[in-house]
C-alpha cells in the first residue's frame, strides 16, 4: 500500500485554478470579483500556489513556549504578591505589575515569586535606584525580568516627556548600571489602537527603536510591546515582519539579540454594548498573537473599558489562553506559520512596504523629527480615518454594535471607568498619538439617548 494517499491524483497547476475559476465566473473580469486591496495597499488573491511561491523570510519564531501573562495593579504589595502567587496557581505564566511609587518594597512583591516566572514591570515614575534594586535582585536569584520603560512612547502619547525632561540621560545611565534585566521597551500598541496600519505600526516600532539603538549599547532584548486587531491572517504576518524588520536593523546597530514581544488584544474594536462579543474578538486575536510568535500573550477582559479590574474577567480571559495552549494546542509547534503560501507572502509583502517606509522615516530626520514635525500623528490620523469611514458606513462590522444592535441593551448604570477619549487640555510639545475605538461616537449617542429616556421621579 501507497504511503502517499494522493499520487493517483495528478497535480494542478495555478494556471489551471484560474482557468477554472474565470469559467465559474461567467465572463466577469477575476481582479475585480476577486481580488481585494487592504488598507495597507496589498492586493489579497483569491488561491495561493507554489508554482507562485517565493522562498520565505527566515522568521524563527518560538510558539511552543508562549507564556500566559497576568496584568497586577499594585496598590497593596502584599496582597499583590499573594495575588500573583493565586494567579500562577491558576494558569498564568507571566506576571506584569504596575507600580505607581518608588516607595513600593520590591522586595516583599518579589520574594516568594518563582525565579523562573517571567516579570514585567510598568513603573509611572523614573527611577535609577528603583532599577538597580531589581536589578541586584535579578542576578540574586537568576530572574527574568523586564522593565518596560519607554520615554518615547510617553512622549507620543502624552505629548510631553516625563518629568519634563528627554529622560535619556536616566536611560543611559540604567544602560550602564544594569546589565542582568531589560529595562527599555517599545509601546506599540499606541500606533494600533490610534488607527494606524500595519505597515504604519512596523515601522514606526522600529523606527522608534533606532532612537534608543542610536543613545545607547543594550546587551538585554528590548520589548515590544504590540496590539494585534481582528484581521487574522494579517496580524500573524504582522508579528512575522516585525520580528524580520526589527532583526535586519537592530544588527545594523551591533545588537545580536532577537526582540521579546509581548501582546494583547486591540481596543481599537472592542465594544461597550454587547460587551460578550468581546470574547470573540479576543480569541481570534490571541490566536493570532501566539500563531504569529509573541513571546508573552496578556489577554484583554471583556469588560477592560468599563469596569475596574475583577476576578470573574481576569479568570476568563486567562481561561481563553488556558484553552488554547491546553485544549487547542497552540503550543505544539515552532514557527506554526512556516510554509503557508499567504501568510508567507503578507509577510514579505508587508515587510517590504514597512521597509520602504522605515527607510523614509530615517531619510527625514527620525522618529523624534517627524513626531516633533506631526508627520507620523497626521499620517496615523489619516489611516484611522478612512478605517472609522468604513466603519461609520457598514463596511468594517462590528457584531452587536453598527450589525444587528441590540436596542434593549442598557448601559448607562454599569459603567465604572469612563470607556471614551478623556480630554485634558493641557501645553505639550508635540502633538499626541490619540488612542480612539471605532465605536465611541455610536456609544455616546446611544448613551446620551439612555439617559434622556431616565424618568425623573415626581
Amino acid at each position: 500500500m501507497s504511503d502517499n494517499l494522493f499520487e493517483e491524483f495528478g497535480p494542478v497547476s495555478s494556471k489551471l485554478w484560474k482557468q477554472q475559476i474565470q469559467y465559474e465566473l461567467k465572463g466577469a473580469d477575476y481582479n475585480e470579483a476577486l481580488v481585494w486591496e487592504s488598507p495597507e495597499g496589498i492586493k489579497v488573491k483569491p488561491f495561493y500556489h507554489i508554482d507562485e511561491a517565493k522562498d520565505g523570510l527566515d522568521i524563527q519564531t518560538q510558539a511552543a513556549a508562549f507564556k500566559i501573562g497576568q496584568e497586577i495593579y499594585v496598590k497593596d504589595v502584599e496582597k499583590s504578591a499573594q495575588r500573583a502567587q493565586a494567579t500562577l496557581q491558576r494558569g498564568a505564566e507571566a506576571i506584569r505589575f504596575t507600580i505607581p511609587s518608588a516607595d513600593t518594597d520590591i522586595k516583599t512583591l518579589l520574594q516568594n515569586l518563582d525565579a523562573t516566572v517571567p516579570a514585567y514591570f510598568y513603573l509611572q515614575f523614573y527611577s535609577i535606584d528603583f532599577v538597580k534594586q531589581l536589578d541586584v535582585i535579578a542576578q540574586q536569584n537568576s530572574a527574568v525580568y523586564y522593565v518596560l520603560t519607554d520615554p518615547v512612547g510617553y512622549l507620543a502619547k502624552e505629548g510631553n516627556w516625563h518629568d519634563g525632561g528627554n529622560n535619556f540621560e536616566v536611560m543611559s545611565a540604567m544602560a550602564t548600571s544594569c546589565k542582568n534585566i531589560g529595562f527599555i521597551s517599545i509601546n506599540a500598541t499606541l500606533y494600533q489602537n490610534a488607527g494606524g496600519n500595519m505597515v504604519q505600526q512596523i515601522a514606526y516600532t522600529v523606527s522608534h527603536a533606532i532612537e534608543y539603538f542610536s543613545r545607547m549599547q543594550l546587551v538585554q532584548p528590548l520589548v515590544l510591546q504590540v496590539a494585534v486587531g481582528a484581521n487574522y491572517f494579517f496580524e500573524i504576518a504582522k508579528l512575522r515582519a516585525l520580528r524580520h524588520i526589527y532583526k535586519l536593523i537592530a544588527t545594523e546597530y551591533g545588537h545580536g539579540l532577537d526582540c521579546h514581544i509581548i501582546a494583547m488584544p486591540s481596543k481599537r474594536n472592542k465594544t461597550l454594548y454587547d460587551y460578550n462579543v468581546n470574547m470573540l474578538r479576543t480569541t481570534t486575536e490571541c490566536m493570532s498573537a501566539v500563531l504569529g510568535g509573541a513571546d508573552t500573550v496578556f489577554n484583554l477582559p471583556y469588560d477592560a473599558l468599563y469596569h475596574k479590574s475583577n476576578e470573574f474577567a481576569d479568570r476568563i480571559a486567562r481561561n481563553q489562553l488556558l484553552i488554547l495552549k491546553n485544549e487547542s494546542y497552540f503550543d505544539a509547534v515552532n514557527n506554526p506559520a512556516d510554509g503557508a503560501y499567504y501568510i508567507e507572502e503578507l509577510t514579505q509583502q508587508l515587510a517590504d512596504k514597512a521597509l520602504i517606509l522605515l527607510k523614509d522615516l530615517e531619510s527625514n530626520g527620525g522618529f523624534l523629527k517627524q513626531l516633533k514635525d506631526g508627520v507620523i500623528q497626521r499620517k496615523i490620523q489619516e489611516s484611522a480615518a478612512r478605517e472609522q469611514e468604513l466603519f461609520d458606513s457598514g463596511k468594517e462590522v462590528l457584531l452587536g454594535t453598527n450589525k444587528y444592535p441590540n436596542k434593549n441593551d442598557r448601559m448607562a448604570g454599569d459603567i465604572e471607568l469612563y470607556p471614551f477619549i478623556k480630554i485634558s487640555p493641557r501645553k505639550t510639545l508635540v502633538t499626541p498619538i490619540i488612542e480612539k475605538r471605532l465605536a465611541e461616537k455610536t456609544e455616546q449617542e446611544r448613551l446620551e439617548g439612555e439617559n434622556a429616556n431616565i424618568q425623573q421621579p415626581l
